[in-house]
């Protein structure tokens, strides 16, 4: 139903709420078919006797109240069988009953855990979040250090994912809160992220980068196993996207990211990005989940600076961060920042 309609709002919506309601359905499918079956026992066993009982109609009926223990009275087993059969029913049925109780919280918990990361990417890499923005925000005075906590926050990550969204597959289908977050889309910015780095800052300085692109390589192997998408074999591993390649090269000259350019290192990213991006393209086809290129294809606003003042909110953070303290003297450094203040808010 979602592949018929045309990607935007309609489909987003439609597919925001296939992950749950197709778990509700799966608890719903069990308990209609476990009903339906001990009503088939009872009525082949002939074991039910009270008003009516001769009719499969009140042995479905029977077999109802006894999976969900209502016990109402009116129908009763009157053979050992199929009061050992009501027995066994009853205990299913409760099982169940605590199954769904115990097993939804979980599944919102691990949902929850994995989101929280996607929604701490806004504002580390744009929306939707590219390795581009994401390397340019952290890279100071030309060194990518501080993009070592990002990566080590990211390997628990896929670690975490891998453990959970293998033990309950049905987690790939819950979407995230906006249309242009994913949990897929975040893997491939980090995962783009961590290949940059490696060929910006080659050696020993690039181990939490390797680190970081071992479990997430692997948590993309794994996912795409799990959910049986389409095979990688045919998404050809072509050579990247010549605007998305000079935007990101665009923004590296402007936040002064140490990229080493030429044809090599072109060559070495196209080759790094080949052993992931056809499962992930394959993944997003799959889930309808839209990829990220290196670099964002629109200037969009990130989520935090949306909404009113949202603009002035980011001008003064950026002015904050750009305009050290240190350099404005002690008596108009209050008198300064409350000037562009007003001005901002005016």
């Amino acid at each position: 139903m979602a592949r018929a309609l045309t990607r935007g709002a309609a489909r987003e919506r439609l597919l925001s709420v296939f992950g749950p309601l197709i778990m509700l359905s799966l608890f719903g499918v069990w308990a209609t078919g476990l009903v339906f079956a001990f009503g088939l026992i009872q009525w082949g066993a002939d074991g039910i006797w009270g008003p009516g009982a001769r009719s499969f109609f009140s042995d479905l009926y029977f077999s109802g109240v006894t999976f969900f223990t209502l016990g109402y009275g009116d129908l009763a087993p009157r053979t050992d069988f199929a009061r050992a059969a009501a027995v066994a029913e009853a205990g299913i049925g409760f099982g169940l009953i605590a199954i769904g109780i115990g097993y939804l919280p979980v599944l919102y918990q691990l949902f929850s855990r994995r989101e929280a990361h996607v929604l701490q990417l806004d504002a580390r890499a744009g929306t939707p979040p590219t390795a581009a923005v994401l390397l340019s925000r952290h890279a100071v005075d030309g060194e990518l250090t501080h993009l070592d906590p990002i990566f080590r926050a990211w390997e628990i990550w896929g670690a975490e994912l891998l453990e959970s969204h293998l033990s309950y597959p049905m987690l790939a289908y819950y979407r995230s809160q906006h249309d242009d977050q994913s949990w897929l889309a975040a893997l491939m910015a980090v995962l783009d992220a961590s290949v940059l780095a490696l060929i910006a800052a080659p050696g020993a300085r690039s181990l939490q980068a390797r680190m970081t692109f071992a479990i997430l390589r692997q948590v993309v192997v794994e996912m795409a196993r799990s959910v049986r998408s389409p095979g990688a074999q045919s998404y050809a591993a072509s050579k990247l996207d010549a605007d998305d390649y000079a935007a990101m090269v665009a923004i590296f000259t402007d936040a002064d990211v140490p990229w080493p350019g030429g044809p090599e290192a072109e060559e070495t990213l196209a080759a790094m990005r080949a052993t992931y991006a056809p499962l992930l393209q394959s993944l997003g086809d799959y889930l309808l989940i839209p990829l990220p290129g290196l670099a964002p294809a629109v200037d969009t606003p990130d989520h935090w600076d949306r909404g009113p003042r949202g603009l002035i909110a980011r001008r003064l953070v950026e002015e904050l961060a750009g305009t050290p303290e240190s350099d404005v003297p002690a008596r108009q450094r209050g008198r300064t920042f409350a000037a562009r203040l007003r001005n901002r808010l005016r």
